[in-house]
């Protein structure tokens, strides 16, 4: 169905802004490929990255195949609404989002609560994104999600793509201490038996 203003091309027009177009497709493409030097399919695949969050450590960390690529201070859940822990996979990418709450609606800008960037996780509802209280970050303080200050999620989110993994970790252990420093949490009676 055509709008009610919209004209009638005829075939002629169409068939030659069609082969117009392809040409300037194709030369785009060969102009990209010759300036970067690789083509896109020579790359292959970019490695599936991990995002590992400690909630102990109110800190985040960006991995690929092991390797720390940046950390970020975060804010996490308060204790009426904890972060969710385990094993996820980002599902959305949004810039500028609008932020959506019992009723209320609130455009992108510098009052909005998710701040410049979304980064939506498979649990309804939750995920990484930024902020309008940059003071908050460092503290349990969120709703559940994984809050960051507005520059640092924007360049989070650049490193991520839909499809990378996402760990929260409630609880320090030795990979978390290995990621972040310092030493496993170890009950008391533990440490008194190893005479530590």
């Amino acid at each position: 169905m055509k709008p009610a203003n919209a004209t009638t091309t005829s075939r002629p027009t169409t068939k030659w802004m069609v082969a117009v177009l392809f040409l300037m497709t194709a030369t785009c493409l060969a102009q990209s490929s010759s300036s970067q030097g690789v083509s896109k399919t020579a790359k292959g695949p970019r490695t599936r990255r991990v995002v590992l969050v400690s909630i102990a450590d109110r800190r985040l960390a960006v991995l690929e195949n092991g390797n720390v690529l940046e950390y970020f201070p975060v804010a996490v859940g308060a204790a009426v609404s904890p972060s969710p822990t385990g094993e996820f996979e980002i599902v959305s990418r949004v810039a500028n989002p609008t932020y959506y709450h019992e009723g209320v609606v609130m455009a992108a800008g510098t009052d909005n609560p998710v701040g410049t960037r979304w980064i939506g996780l498979n649990l309804k509802g939750y995920g990484i994104h930024g902020t309008n209280a940059p003071r908050s970050i460092g503290h349990a303080t969120s709703h559940g999600c994984i809050r960051l200050k507005n520059r640092d999620v924007e360049r989070l989110y650049a490193m991520l793509r839909v499809g990378d993994l996402v760990e929260i970790r409630g609880e320090r252990d030795e990979e978390i201490a290995q990621v972040f420093g310092g030493m496993p949490d170890l009950d008391q009676a533990t440490m008194e038996t190893s005479g530590q």
